[in-house]
Parts: C-alpha cells; sequence; structure tokens
C-alpha cells in the first residue's frame, strides 16, 4: 500500500468523495497522505498542505491543456492538438490562478447545459441535474445510467452519446500548455505531467515534460504498458515522481508514492 496517494478527486468535481470523507477513505486505504486534484477547479482552503483527523491532505489541482503546433493563450481544439493533464501540487491560490479556472468553470457550465439538453431530447427524457460548478461529462453519464427509462450504462453513455464525436458531445475551451505551465508553476510547489502513457501520443507529451518539475509514474493504467519512455524522462530530464489512484470514489491507495518519494517532493517544507 502506498505511503501517499497523490491524485484523487472528489465532488468538487467528477468524484464522489466529499471533503470531509477524505480522512477516514485515507485511513481505510492505509494511505498516510492524499492530494485532492480535482479536474480545474480548486479546494475550499487556501493552504498548500493541511491535516485533518490525522491524514495529510495536499492542495492540487488537476488541469487540462493543449498542446499545439503554434503557441495560443486558448485554442478550442485543432488539427495538430493533442490534450494533455497537468497536476499542480501545493497550491496557493494567486489571481491569474484564480481567473483561469473561473473561466473555465464558466465554460464547463455552459458545455454541460448544451449536453444535457441533448441528451434529453435525443432520448425524451429528464435527467434531473442540476449544472453547476465542476460539472463534467462523468455527471452526465451516472445520470444517464441511473435513469430508469434508459436502456444506456455509464460506459454506454460515453460510447455513444456524449463521447468525443459522438452525437450529444459538445467541446470546450483548453487553455495551451504554456498558459496552463506558466500560471500553475505561479501558484504551485510543484506541477507534474499526469498519466503520460493514457495520451494518443505519449512521446508528444513527454517531450514537453522538461518543462515541468515532474511526472506521474505510479499509476492504474487500464491495460498493460511499458513505463520505460517515462522512466527515462524522468531520468534525463532529472524530473520528480509523483503518483497516485486518479480515484474517483471512495477506494483510495490503488497507486501513489512511498515515503521516501513523497518526501523528495518538499512539499511539506515549501
Amino acid at each position: 500500500m502506498p505511503y501517499a496517494d497523490l491524485h484523487v478527486h472528489t465532488t468538487r468535481s467528477d468524484g464522489q468523495l466529499e471533503l470531509e470523507a477524505v480522512p477516514a477513505a485515507a485511513r481505510d486505504a492505509g494511505v498516510d497522505v492524499v492530494a485532492l486534484t480535482d479536474h480545474d477547479r480548486l479546494q475550499p482552503f487556501d493552504d498548500p498542505v493541511i491535516e485533518r483527523e490525522g491524514v495529510t491532505i495536499v492542495h492540487g489541482i488537476e488541469l487540462r491543456v493543449e498542446l499545439t503546433d503554434e503557441t495560443s493563450e486558448i485554442d478550442p481544439g485543432g488539427d495538430g492538438a493533442q490534450r494533455v493533464d497537468l497536476l499542480g501540487y501545493g497550491v496557493e491560490p494567486t489571481a491569474d490562478l484564480a481567473a483561469l479556472v473561473e473561466g473555465i468553470q464558466e465554460n464547463r457550465r455552459e458545455r454541460g447545459q448544451a449536453i444535457v439538453d441533448c441528451v434529453e431530447d435525443r432520448l425524451g427524457v429528464d435527467l434531473d441535474v442540476t449544472v453547476d460548478e465542476g460539472f463534467g461529462r462523468p455527471h452526465v453519464a451516472r445520470a444517464i445510467a441511473a435513469h430508469p427509462d434508459v436502456e444506456y450504462d455509464y460506459r454506454d453513455a460515453f460510447d455513444g452519446l456524449i463521447g468525443d464525436g459522438d452525437p450529444c458531445f459538445v467541446a470546450r475551451e483548453i487553455p495551451s500548455f504554456d498558459r496552463g505551465r506558466r500560471v500553475l508553476a505561479d501558484a504551485c510547489a510543484i506541477v507534474s505531467l499526469a498519466h503520460p502513457l493514457r495520451y494518443g501520443d505519449p512521446e508528444r507529451a513527454l517531450a514537453r515534460a522538461g518543462d515541468l518539475d515532474a511526472v506521474e509514474l505510479p499509476y492504474p493504467y487500464d491495460r498493460d504498458v511499458g513505463l520505460e519512455p517515462v522512466e527515462r524522462t524522468i531520468q534525463r530530464e532529472g524530473l520528480l515522481v509523483t503518483g497516485g489512484s486518479d480515484a474517483h470514489g471512495d477506494e483510495l491507495g490503488l497507486a501513489g508514492l512511498t515515503a521516501d518519494e513523497y518526501h523528495r517532493l518538499g512539499l511539506e517544507e515549501r
């Protein structure tokens, strides 16, 4: 069991774990440190690291950005673009970060409502969901799967209704890699590339890792992967290692760091 799970989502975004329940979930998993890395959203506390009921909680964030052939502040997607996720740890909110996430959340709300409207119209049902901050496609998929008059399960919803290119898919605005990296670097102690082997072009994502502090290495990929490209990048660029379960429920500790690996990050010393 890892000492630190540095990739956990709560109800602040698309997770199912309430902030108040994090310490108990960590103790159940035998985890001493948890980083809360909700999508494009900050936690309701300003300190970079706090203690709750004997568990260390790191203020983190997961920010979706786009790698493009041409640098731009906001690129809504296009030929040659690849979306990747950056993990910020030890957040001390800045005005730039607050403005960035607020803009993203506004776009998320508009996009979420458009997806809900499309699904309800297409299926002829009322999903009875509230579109607010942190809302994303997983919320829609859960509502679809839970509806008694709908034959889609959670996976079917993504595969046939709301996934990329599906009838009810709606694109959203994504900050460029350079803007996201810059804003996170000003607000966070550590900026890491999340789950590099999940992307369509891992080599392209790893090629930008040298602009960051770390790369996520321990991660519960849903298929067999060879970690050698990630390990080579970490060694070549002299990067730190982060790792976590990417938990969206209450089961933590499926992946993470040893105590030595965690303390090497120096998050509690900054």
